[in-house]
C-alpha cells in the first residue's frame, strides 16, 4: 500500500515478524520468520512479491491500525505520525489445546495466546534497541480471560515493559460495555447464596464462564439447567475439576477451582457448559467462607462466544478487557469526534483492582484508514488506541529524538496526555466512561513545554 511507502517507493516498515510462518526465526527466537526492510523493498519491486515476503494480513485489522497510527499522506489522508517507521508483528493463532480449553468458536481466527504477544513485544524491544530509537507499542486487542485486576503474569510483564526508558505502551479499553458479558454479584453472608443467570440461545455450542472472587472468600458452585436439573454443589477444592453429564438434556457441565491465584490470592471458578441447550441457565454460588462477598463473572468477549449468550443481570461497569486493566500503560476508550458522544460499545471501568480506567478517550467512530484492499472505515477502541499511539510517537520525537526529554517513557506520556485532555464543565472527571477526558495532543504539548 502506498500509505506505507515513501515518495521514492521505499517501504517505511523496518521489520515484519510473522509468527505464523516458521522458516528462519529471528536471532534469539524459536518461532516465526523475520523480514527486513531490504527484503520488503525487493519484494515491492518484484513481479511476484509474495515469493520473497509471503506475509499477508488476512483480517485487515493490523494494517488498518498501522495506517491510522503512522500512515503517509495520500491526498486528503494522513496518519497521526506520518514520519514514524513501523515494526510489524503478526501473531500466531493459538494452539488447538487452548482453543478447546477456552471454548473458542471454530470460525474465530483472531485467537492468540498471551505468550505470543509477549514474544512479539520482546522482538519489538530488541529491534528498537538495535535501531537506537524510542518505540511506541500499540496493543489493539484484548480478552476477558483473566482477573481484570492487573495481577496476571501477562499484565505484570507488560507493566515492566511500560516502565522502560524510551518505550510507550498503549492498550485498548475494549468494546464490551453493551455486550452483556459481565455481571457482579454479592453473597451477603457465609452459608448464603447468589445466582448468576444466563440466557443461552440455540446452537450456542460450548459456553465458558469465569467467576472471580476475593482473597478472603471461598465459594462453591452448582449449576441448574433450563429443565431444572441441578448439578452440584461441587466442593471448592484447589485444582479440582468436576464433570457432570446431565440426564434430561444433552449438555455436560465442567466446574474447576483455582485458588489462591497468582498476585491477588483470590479465587477463580471456571464453569463450562458443553453443548449448552437453549434456555435460562443458573450458576448458584455458595458462600463457604465470606468476608467480602463480592464476585465478578465474565463471558468471553464479543466474537469468542455466541451472540445468543448473555447475563440477565449484566452491568456495563468493569468491562475493560485485558491487558487494558494492567498498571502502567495507557488504557484508551473511544468517542465520536463528530458529535463528542461516547462510542456506545466502549468499555467502562473501573478495573477489579479497583483502578480508574480508561485513562481517556480518543476518536474511534467511523475513522478512515487503509485495509489491505484499500481505503475504508472502522470504529472501536483499537482505532482510538492507534491514534493515541501516533500521538505518543510525536511526543517521543519531541522528547527523545530531539533531545528535550531523553528519558521519556509511558508514565510521563500518560501524565502529559491526561493533563492535556479536553474536559467539559458538566462532566465530573475522572469517570468510568470518559476517564480524564478527550485526547488533545496540542494541549499536552503546551503543558510539556510549560506554555
Amino acid at each position: 500500500l502506498d500509505v506505507f511507502r515513501y515518495e521514492d517507493g521505499r517501504s517505511k516498515i523496518r521489520y515484519i515478524f510473522d509468527q505464523s510462518i516458521d522458516t528462519v526465526p529471528p536471532e534469539g527466537f524459536f518461532v516465526g520468520t523475520e523480514y527486513t526492510n531490504e527484503q520488503i523493498n525487493t519484494a515491492l519491486g518484484a513481479e511476484n512479491p509474495y515469493d520473497i515476503v509471503p506475509h499477508r494480513d488476512l483480517s485487515g485489522h493490523g494494517t488498518f491500525l498501522a495506517s491510522i497510527a503512522a500512515g503517509r499522506e495520500i491526498g486528503d489522508y494522513i496518519g497521526a505520525a506520518p514520519d514514524a517507521e513501523l515494526i510489524v508483528v503478526k501473531l500466531k493463532r493459538a494452539r488447538p489445546y487452548y482453543l478447546q480449553r477456552y471454548a473458542v468458536p471454530e470460525n474465530q481466527e483472531n485467537a492468540f495466546e498471551s505468550n505470543a504477544v509477549m514474544v512479539g513485544v520482546e522482538y519489538i524491544l530488541m529491534k528498537a534497541t538495535e535501531l537506537a530509537r524510542p518505540v511506541v507499542i500499540c496493543i489493539g486487542l484484548g480478552t476477558n480471560f483473566g482477573s481484570h485486576d492487573g495481577f496476571s503474569a501477562f499484565e505484570e510483564y507488560l507493566s515492566s515493559v511500560s516502565n522502560l526508558r524510551g518505550v510507550c505502551l498503549c492498550t485498548a479499553a475494549g468494546n464490551e460495555s453493551q455486550a452483556r458479558h459481565h455481571m457482579q454479584g454479592t453473597i451477603p453472608a457465609q452459608n448464603e447464596t447468589a445466582n448468576i443467570d444466563l440466557r443461552i440461545g440455540a446452537d450456542a455450542g460450548d459456553v465458558l464462564i469465569s467467576v472471580w472472587s476475593a482473597v478472603s472468600d471461598r465459594l462453591a458452585a452448582s449449576v441448574r439447567s433450563p429443565t431444572g436439573e441441578l448439578a452440584g454443589r461441587f466442593a471448592a477444592v484447589p485444582g479440582n475439576v468436576y464433570r457432570s453429564d446431565l440426564i434430561l438434556e444433552r449438555s455436560s457441565i465442567i466446574v474447576e477451582y483455582h485458588f489462591p491465584v497468582e498476585g491477588s490470592g483470590g479465587q477463580l471458578t471456571v464453569v463450562k457448559l458443553l453443548d449448552a441447550t437453549p434456555g435460562i441457565w443458573t450458576i448458584i454460588m455458595y458462600g463457604d467462607i465470606v468476608l467480602d462477598g463480592t464476585f465478578n463473572a465474565w463471558l468471553p468477549m464479543t466474537g469468542f462466544v455466541s451472540p445468543e449468550v448473555e447475563f440477565l443481570s449484566a452491568t456495563p461497569y468493569t468491562t475493560i478487557t485485558i491487558p487494558g486493566t494492567m498498571i502502567g500503560a495507557m488504557c484508551v476508550g473511544a468517542y465520536n469526534s463528530n458529535n463528542n458522544i461516547l462510542y456506545s460499545q466502549s468499555s467502562w471501568g473501573p478495573t477489579r483492582a479497583p483502578m480508574m480506567a480508561p485513562d481517556f478517550v480518543a476518536p474511534g467512530v467511523d475513522v478512515g484508514g487503509f485495509y489491505p484492499t484499500g481505503y475504508g472505515m472502522m470504529s472501536g477502541t483499537s482505532v482510538a488506541t492507534a491514534i493515541t499511539a501516533g500521538a505518543a510517537a510525536l511526543l517521543m520525537q519531541w522528547g527523545v529524538v530531539e533531545g528535550n526529554d531523553p528519558a521519556l517513557s509511558t508514565f510521563q506520556i500518560r501524565a502529559y496526555l491526561i493533563r492535556g485532555c479536553t474536559r467539559r464543565e458538566a462532566v465530573s472527571y475522572p469517570n468510568p466512561q470518559w476517564g480524564y477526558g478527550m485526547l488533545n495532543l496540542l494541549q499536552a504539548f503546551q503543558i510539556m513545554r510549560g506554555v
